[in-house]
């Protein structure tokens, strides 16, 4: 089977223009099939506070009100998303910029949970396989947003590491799929306050044994977790490190390459 990337970058990458710049041309160089997940970054926290739109965090994850959508729409699915696909263009990269809304390439249901509201936040139900094949046929690289909608006409502010893995599952059956996510840290570490703490490898049995030392927390968990998902449903490969690390990463020399056994 055809190769395909999966790769997801996260907002302080994108918050910095010269290391989103250096990412897109390592993600260029990649020749095979390849889309592009990406998160937020700090504008629409920007935008919503000149806006006087108070924004709620809880465990990392903003509560999504009425307007803090329409701004995380008009930021991630709008401006971030056509920056990079306007960059990608000029690195002669031939790209298309979607969220999930658009051909309902991820069909989702409004987030239902038994003691928080999370507001218009979405859970994925249905992955459009045809369409993105469609795309990656015509040798397209995909670009999405964290943005998907349900079949109401609801849009939903969606988690982009579960978007990422949502798509290299559903595509694991037509494709060789390696799952990337790109953050600022140098991969997952046994010491958070040393970089030269990095885990090359890492199986669930490991994981497991770093939570229960509280040496694995926060926004790391929810990305193992997702890591190990993808594993369990055909993925073929898993990595997690820096963005500017891209091309160690793709050839097993950087990062924490995360293993199913």
């Amino acid at each position: 089977m055809e190769q395909l990337y999966v790769i997801k970058i996260g907002g302080n990458v994108i918050d910095d223009e010269d290391k989103l710049s250096s990412f897109l041309k390592s993600f260029v160089e990649i020749q095979t099939q390849k889309i592009l997940v990406h998160g937020g970054g700090k504008l629409a926290t920007q935008l919503a506070e000149k806006l006087n739109i108070p924004q709620q965090l809880i465990d990392g994850r903003r509560i999504t009100d009425e307007e803090t959508l329409k701004i995380v729409t008009m930021v991630y699915a709008g401006y971030i998303n056509k920056n990079i696909v306007a960059k990608l263009q000029a690195y002669n990269c031939s790209s298309i910029g979607l969220s999930g809304a658009d051909g309902n390439i991820l069909l989702s249901h409004k987030r239902i949970h038994p003691t928080l509201d999370y507001g218009f936040v979405g859970d994925i139900d249905i992955v459009n396989i045809s369409l993105l094949k469609a795309c990656l046929d015509i040798n397209l690289s995909i670009v999405i947003a964290p943005i998907t909608a349900d079949n109401k006409g609801q849009l939903l502010n969606t988690n982009a590491d579960t978007i990422a893995q949502e798509i290299a599952k559903a595509l694991s059956n037509l494709y060789d799929v390696n799952l990337i996510y790109c953050f600022e840290k140098s991969g997952v570490m046994s010491d958070i306050d040393d970089e030269n703490s990095v885990i090359s490898s890492i199986n669930a049995h490991y994981f497991d044994k770093l939570k229960s030392e509280k040496k694995i927390f926060a926004g790391m968990i929810p990305k193992l977790d997702n890591a190990f998902a993808a594993l369990s449903k055909g993925v073929k490969k898993v990595m997690i490190g820096k963005a500017e690390e891209l091309n160690q990463l793709i050839e097993g020399k950087a990062g924490t390459t995360v293993v199913n056994e």
